[in-house]
């Protein structure tokens, strides 16, 4: 008998949160980011449930977006950290990708382009982030470099914000860049979520909003219904086992919670092999049947506590939303010290997938 685990996908949700976010775009054209296996929600279903209305994708692996044009996608594919080596410079080519430049090497190895197919290129300038692109003073030198090639079409000026939900970040790394884009004359590429929603003036030509898409928030203290999104993965597991016990008990491991009144424990078959956060907190809220609980206890591998106290019609084969419509995992993320976009991307292989369209 299979494990009562399973992860929904909601792929009409991932549609709707897509043509939400467009609609606070003031850019032309909204990418929708598919990294990390489109947040865990896959690559592949999350790039067909948007392909008639996506202006296009950005994600990280070439072996992903080989996937999408073998699948028949057409739509313009951006490799967010560009090729990695010489063949994958070459592959850029061959399958009609763009790619950020961020560093000589990849300009030294675009340069051996044949010029039968030519990749697009995006410079990556570093305003701020300090982990990938190019300092503001070697930008003239890059564009110039990357002009002089004729096995590039060079396109899109980018940058990335390290705190797109703080208003002093996207002022100054905006301050930073925006001159050199202006200059520049190419496309403009820089909002990710957080800036979609809250900051216009960096829409540029190409947003590119990536968790929202997959309904959570970028923002702290908010969750993704407060931005009109829907929640597109909802983590679920059954009780498999239950146990009352009286005042002064501890339950799980390393008694991190003792019991201050005789309680009724239900146990949930989903532990941090699965991708719940081993770190959750006592009391991090989950919806069995539809009521609101909490935790109890340390999450084990592959087992977690929750109170049944107050749900007596509750039991083995009951259902419990770990994530979800009825459980922000914005609110369990918080609980666990971590983002919304760590537990999407953490769920286990094994974990049984369900798609709804």
């Amino acid at each position: 008998m299979t494990r009562p685990i399973r992860v929904e996908i909601d792929l009409s949700a991932i549609r709707h949160n897509y043509l939400h976010s467009r609609q606070h775009a003031q850019s032309k054209q909204v990418i929708a980011v598919l990294k990390a296996n489109a947040y865990g929600h896959g690559v592949l279903d999350t790039a067909k449930a948007l392909a008639d209305c996506a202006d296009g994708f950005a994600l990280l692996n070439i072996e992903d977006a080989v996937l999408l044009r073998d699948a028949g996608l057409k739509q313009p594919i951006t490799l967010l950290e560009g090729p990695f080596d010489q063949a994958e410079a070459t592959a850029m080519a061959e399958y009609q990708l763009a790619g950020a430049v961020h560093s000589p090497q990849q300009i030294a190895w675009l340069a051996k382009g044949s010029g039968a197919k030519i990749p697009e290129a995006w410079l990556k300038v570093n305003s701020g982030m300090n982990r990938l692109g190019f300092q503001p003073q070697e930008v003239e030198e890059a564009l110039s470099a990357l002009r002089a090639l004729p096995a590039v079409r060079l396109t899109t000026i980018m940058t990335h914000f390290s705190s797109a939900d703080d208003d002093y970040g996207v002022t100054e790394q905006w301050r930073r860049f925006a001159p050199l884009a202006a200059a520049s004359g190419l496309k403009i590429s820089a909002a990710n979520s957080a800036a979609l929603f809250r900051h216009p003036h960096t829409h540029g030509d190409i947003a590119r909003p990536g968790i929202v898409l997959y309904g959570s928030s970028p923002f702290d203290g908010s969750t993704g219904a407060d931005l009109g999104l829907k929640p597109a993965m909802t983590l679920s597991a059954d009780i498999i086992a239950v146990q009352d016990i009286p005042a002064g008990e501890a339950v799980g491991y390393g008694r991190r919670f003792i019991s201050d009144k005789p309680m009724r424990i239900g146990i949930v078959a989903c532990g941090y092999a699965d991708g719940y956060p081993r770190v959750a907190a006592n009391g991090t809220p989950v919806a069995v049947d539809g009521q609101k609980s909490g935790t109890v206890g340390r999450v084990s591998m592959d087992m977690l506590a929750v109170d049944l106290s107050h749900l007596p019609q509750s039991g083995v084969g009951s259902r419990v939303e770990l994530w979800g419509p009825q459980v922000p995992i914005e609110q369990v993320a918080a609980s666990a010290g971590t983002l919304g976009y760590e537990l999407m991307c953490a769920v286990a292989v094994r974990v049984p997938r369900v798609k709804r369209d």
